[in-house]
């Protein structure tokens, strides 16, 4: 049984993923159904093909041409289950697109993902990647994912325990390939505090009653903050955050800070966090530019693909960047999106 699937060769992937890069994939297929899933994986391992699992392309870089399946998750739908009074389980199809969800919530009046509007890419994503903002994680409201085992083509249920969330990670970042998300599923409340201590957020609701803000009002807060220091993908192509805040051990932390007093912070139990921004900044990137490439200028984090740019320029960017801010600060840098193709 065919199921509908149709795999395409030689398929343009340039307006799939957020950077711009244009890279084909070799073979193509939309996945709209587990069913559709399964079968991609038999005829991807019957012809010995490698498979690369593609929501929205926000979080990765197109190093070159994929040679193996592209397999596109297109699974929609959403629903809430379990509303018991001031409690609901919102369901979203790994297809969905993750910033309409965020929105969809909030004006319901459920609280729990407004801090996080305006992510791009799906929800079927946001697990791998333990999608944070503004002082919130995606693993704060998850109650649980089902995915398609790939060793044993069947369809489980996962908890958060098994999701084994970290800063920025997950067992999925970890070990791709085991499981492909067909769903998740978030638990949502009208009445849990909403998160405003972030510092950007907080300044921006100043002179606002944060007892009678309402999410949606909270999204569009969120909104206006992430609006006014990251550039759109649809107009400057753009993978978000390029590297993750790097965390390090106390020691280091006050080497540093003998050096450098203004460097921006955050205590950990564990160690101290510092700004990738910033120390970006201080080693002179923001707002660089050559002649593809370059770092956004109200955000250090961004790089951005302003003419055309391919993934080798953007790593190679990347990869000064990191050079650089070793150099100065002894920090290593860890670059936050995956890195696909061919290299």
């Amino acid at each position: 049984m065919s199921y509908g699937l149709q795999i395409r060769k030689q398929v343009g992937l340039k307006d799939l993923n957020t950077m711009a890069i244009a890279v084909n994939a070799k073979q193509f297929a939309t996945i709209e159904s587990a069913d559709q899933l399964v079968q991609a994986l038999e005829i991807a391992a019957d012809q010995k093909l490698e498979t690369l699992v593609l929501g929205g392309g926000s979080n990765l870089v197109f190093a070159g041409d994929v040679e193996g399946l592209v397999l596109h998750i297109a699974l929609r739908g959403r629903r809430w289950e379990k509303v018991d009074g001031d409690t609901a389980v919102l369901a979203l199809a790994a297809g969905e697109n993750w910033h309409d969800a965020v929105l969809y919530a909030a004006r319901s009046g459920y609280r729990g993902i407004e801090n996080l509007a305006l992510i791009p890419g799906t929800a079927g994503a946001a697990p791998v990647q333990n999608i944070g903002a503004y002082g919130v994680e995606l693993c704060d409201t998850l109650a649980s994912v089902t995915a398609l085992d790939c060793e044993s083509r069947q369809v489980v249920t996962l908890s958060p325990e098994d999701c084994q969330f970290a800063y920025r990670d997950s067992f999925f970042k970890r070990n791709p390939g085991r499981y492909v998300i067909l769903e998740i599923r978030l638990r949502l409340s009208r009445s849990a505090p909403l998160k405003l201590g972030y510092r950007d957020l907080q300044d921006y609701l100043s002179d606002v009653d944060g007892a009678k803000l309402s999410p949606l009002e909270v999204a569009e807060a969120v909104m206006a903050v992430r609006r006014r220091k990251l550039p759109d993908p649809d107009t400057l192509p753009n993978a978000g955050s390029f590297f993750k805040n790097p965390v390090v051990d106390q020691g280091q932390f006050e080497g540093l800070q003998q050096r450098f007093p203004d460097v921006v912070h955050y205590p950990l139990t564990d160690g101290v966090k510092l700004a990738a921004a910033w120390l970006i900044d201080q080693a002179g990137w923001k707002g660089f530019r050559n002649a593809r490439v370059g770092i956004h200028n109200r955000q250090a984090l961004v790089l951005i693909n302003h003419s055309k740019g391919t993934g080798e320029d953007v790593l190679a960017l990347a990869e000064d960047v990191r050079q650089s801010v070793r150099e100065k600060f002894g920090v290593e840098l860890e670059v936050e999106p995956g890195i696909v193709g061919a290299r």
